[in-house]
């Protein structure tokens, strides 16, 4: 079991997110879609009808586009993801004595780039936590996936443990909770809408190392919590994650909803 309180200096941690381009410029904005967008665990598609699709049309248009939308939120620290993600190292690093680095699946700084300063630092045992409480393959699968490709080819040295999905997880319910109190507590509010990002259902399906995955029914849990066939389901997992959330909160059935949504607009 890895163990983050450890003081062996062996032991390190990689707290992974999705990632931003390095600037606001066209270019660098096209060079990180290009890599997000083209990720088969993200549009899975055949290779060439992701490359017609992703090369042939969306960079072609879409970078220009997408580079003002993010002149809107960036800081003048630089990327607000980047920014939040070195803040919350440096207060990781403040609770434990091993090293802490972050890390983006795309952009930088790379998992590539992560796991060589942990290994500059002598650490040979990594816990790679991916920083999305729910699993999807878009997600926490292809950091998976990338990580332990990396280790094959390049920290032969290393060894590495995944964080699992931590949706349900006390400290996390307990944290969602403070927050939202936080911000309920002088609002009158008439419906509290829940909003997760969308996945396509093939996705969770594929995702499904049991083959039991039922098919998907609005406002309803597709898997039973805590069975085989849950334990990589999205959908559920966040369906029990706005369940353990209004129990807390105390909020009646019909006072909230949930939904999903992919939309980024200009």
């Amino acid at each position: 079991m890895f163990l983050i309180n450890s003081k062996s200096m062996s032991k390190g941690v990689l707290l992974v997110n999705l990632g931003s381009p390095d600037s606001t410029q066209v270019e660098d904005v096209k060079k990180y879609l290009d890599e997000f967008l083209m990720d088969e665990r993200v549009i899975d598609f055949p290779y060439w009808l992701r490359a017609l699709i992703v090369r042939g049309i969306i960079l072609r248009v879409r970078p220009p586009k997408t580079a003002k939308a993010y002149r809107k939120i960036w800081w003048e620290e630089g990327s607000p993801l980047i920014v939040l993600s070195q803040r919350l190292k440096e207060k990781v690093q403040q609770r434990t004595t091993i090293p802490v680095q972050i890390a983006m699946r795309y952009g930088n700084p790379s998992l590539e780039f992560g796991l060589s300063q942990l290994q500059k630092q002598g650490v040979t045992q990594v816990l790679v936590m991916p920083l999305y409480p729910q699993y999807a393959m878009a997600t926490t699968q292809t950091i998976e996936v990338l990580a332990d490709d990396l280790v094959k080819t390049k920290f032969k040295n290393l060894e590495i443990t995944k964080f699992p999905a931590f949706y349900d997880r006390k400290e996390y319910i307990d944290a969602l909770t403070s927050v939202t109190e936080s911000f309920l507590k002088d609002f009158d509010f008439d419906h509290l809408l829940f909003s997760y990002h969308g996945v396509p259902e093939r996705h969770i399906k594929k995702t499904d190392k049991t083959g039991k995955h039922k098919k998907i029914v609005d406002n309803q849990y597709c898997c039973q919590p805590k069975t085989p066939e849950a334990t990589y389901c999205y959908r559920t997992h966040c369906f029990e994650t706005t369940r353990q959330l209004v129990e807390r909160l105390g909020l009646k059935q019909s006072q909230y909803s949930q939904a999903f949504s992919v939309a980024f607009r200009d």
